[in-house]
């Protein structure tokens, strides 16, 4: 995920969802899905009283170790919503951390009620229909999800505003296999990120990590913000802090695994590096 192409691929599995049908002919699953997230709905209510933020760091915890998936969720035109617990990327992490924290806050341990929430954080407006419904720059991710009450992406206010054109999806489809076999999507594709260009987003710039560390928490889901043209985010994952240093549990490509970073967050934000910032995403409930 630290490559160019991975990073983007990786920013595709991004959207959220509550689909129309929830049929099980909609899914695309093992049964091992599901019985991880049972195990982990059966787990953690006892920790319901948590606040969301605590809980989404104890549920993302448990799944150190499972191994690093690149673009899991790419299943076609008419995007099938994928359960996948088994293998993870940074986002579809992310996405099952909190929906499975939402699923154990709200008191309901069923299987499918965790499936709604998952699908009402992956696609827009909660509704997946087809593949240009999934959220698939997070930057859209935050506000949209932010819309829908999931997380609060206030605290970005305190930082400083991007007038960066997000494009890159519409200007390389041959790297994404939906779009270069269905080349038609192009302009919807397109007239999303003409949207989030002009709506632009809030970040925290890495020039000035004290600004960002006034407002940073234990438990927000972050991004890091890219310089690669047309990108608008490189990778997530939860903060977690330790005395009075922040890390970050994620799934990256590079540790193939879901894995607490060895070092502290500053250093996914040396000067060298293509993030150049990072925007909170802070779970609400």
């Amino acid at each position: 995920m630290n490559n160019t192409i991975g990073v983007l691929l990786i920013i595709l599995l991004i959207g959220q969802n509550i689909s129309i049908a929830q049929t099980k002919t909609d899914w695309i699953m093992e049964p091992e899905d599901k019985q991880i997230a049972e195990e982990k709905l059966k787990l953690f209510p006892s920790k319901s009283d948590l606040p969301i933020s605590e809980l989404i760091v104890e549920i993302g915890l448990s799944f150190l170790g499972t191994p690093y998936v690149v673009a899991s969720l790419e299943n076609g035109l008419d995007e099938k919503l994928v359960v996948n617990l088994r293998e993870l990327d940074c986002t579809t992490f992310v996405e099952n951390c909190l929906a499975l924290a939402r699923a154990v806050k709200l008191e309901k341990t069923d299987f499918e009620s965790f499936v709604a929430e998952l699908e009402k954080i992956r696609y827009r407006d909660g509704i997946r229909n087809q593949y240009p419904s999934r959220l698939h720059y997070f930057a859209e991710w935050i506000q949209n999800n932010h819309t829908k009450g999931l997380i609060s992406e206030t605290a970005n206010m305190n930082g400083e505003k991007s007038d960066k054109t997000i494009n890159y999806m519409s200007t390389h489809p041959a790297q994404y296999p939906v779009i270069k076999k269905h080349p038609e999507l192009i302009p919807s594709i397109a007239e999303q990120e003409k949207e989030l260009t002009t709506a632009g987003f809030m970040f925290f710039p890495k020039e000035n990590l004290p600004n960002l560390y006034k407002y940073l928490q234990h438990g927000d889901i972050i991004a890091l913000t890219s310089s690669i043209e047309g990108v608008d985010i490189n990778h997530v994952g939860i903060v977690i802090k330790k005395g009075d240093v922040f890390y970050l549990l994620h799934a990256p490509l590079s540790g193939k695994k879901v894995l607490v970073s060895d070092g502290p967050l500053s250093d996914f934000l040396k000067p060298a590096s293509k993030n150049n910032g990072i925007m909170i995403a802070r779970p609400v409930f």
